[in-house]
């Protein structure tokens, strides 16, 4: 059973305003528990076990939330930027107060899945290296992609660091002067997937992500659209993680 928390949390929670909003809302009477009025912002409740309403409209509590974008390009992978637009722009007005981050980050002009939440802990699971989460890739490339590549990512490749990645494993779907592969990497080191590619003397010219830790990008999920995590897929990243 969950701690109780203050009623002015939950509420802040559930998008009703800053502290100050909220303490004015519940001394005008608008705020029931358990159907008697609380003129108290400081009361403390159980989001699982009270029933809270404003304005006779009952009030569900979310500690956290996890939602799954499929990223369009021109986004940069933070929560602000005075000159950039962010992923958090695409975000619904109606989770806009949850103070969702992204979990971990794709290019400016890369695409694909891209996970947002305000659990912290599960960020920082799938992000830990020694976890090695896979993240799977569409890779479009100039050049001629064959077994000579496929191997030498499975074997790892020196960036221009002097950083050799861990093995990858790559699929080549088309070959010619622009090649198709999908790209598995168990790590996410800077521009990694571009890096790798140009170790081999290779320019990527398009980057999708499809897949992460098991979760495989929504094809009924529009660019730029966000949805939240189905029950099935947050157990999955949280057993992963």
């Amino acid at each position: 059973m969950g701690k109780p928390i203050r009623l002015d949390k939950l509420l802040a929670s559930a998008g009703y305003g800053s502290r100050k909003d909220i303490k004015k809302m519940v001394r005008e009477g608008g705020v029931t528990v358990n159907g008697a009025v609380v003129k108290d912002s400081s009361a403390h409740v159980s989001p699982e076990k009270d029933i809270v309403t404003v304005n006779e409209i009952q009030v569900f509590y979310k500690e956290f939330v996890y939602l799954v974008m499929n990223k369009p390009q021109g986004y940069i992978s933070a929560t602000s930027d005075p000159r950039e637009q962010t992923v958090i722009d695409l975000v619904p007005e109606e989770y806009r107060h949850y103070e969702l981050f992204p979990v971990g980050r794709l290019d400016k002009d890369t695409e694909g899945l891209l996970l947002l939440t305000n659990d912290g802990r599960l960020a920082h699971d799938l992000l830990a290296p020694k976890k090695h989460v896979p993240k799977t890739y569409f890779v479009r490339v100039e050049g001629d992609v064959r077994e000579k590549q496929v191997k030498a990512f499975a074997q790892g490749v020196t960036l221009d660091d002097g950083y050799k990645t861990k093995p990858a494993v790559m699929k080549v779907l088309v070959s010619g002067p622009v090649s198709e592969v999908e790209l598995t990497i168990v790590e996410g080191k800077f521009h990694q997937v571009k890096r790798m590619f140009n170790a081999v003397r290779m320019d990527v010219v398009f980057l999708k992500r499809v897949a992460m830790g098991g979760l495989s990008l929504d094809p009924l999920l529009k660019t730029g659209e966000t949805r939240e995590l189905k029950e099935e897929e947050l157990i999955l990243l949280k057993t992963i993680g």
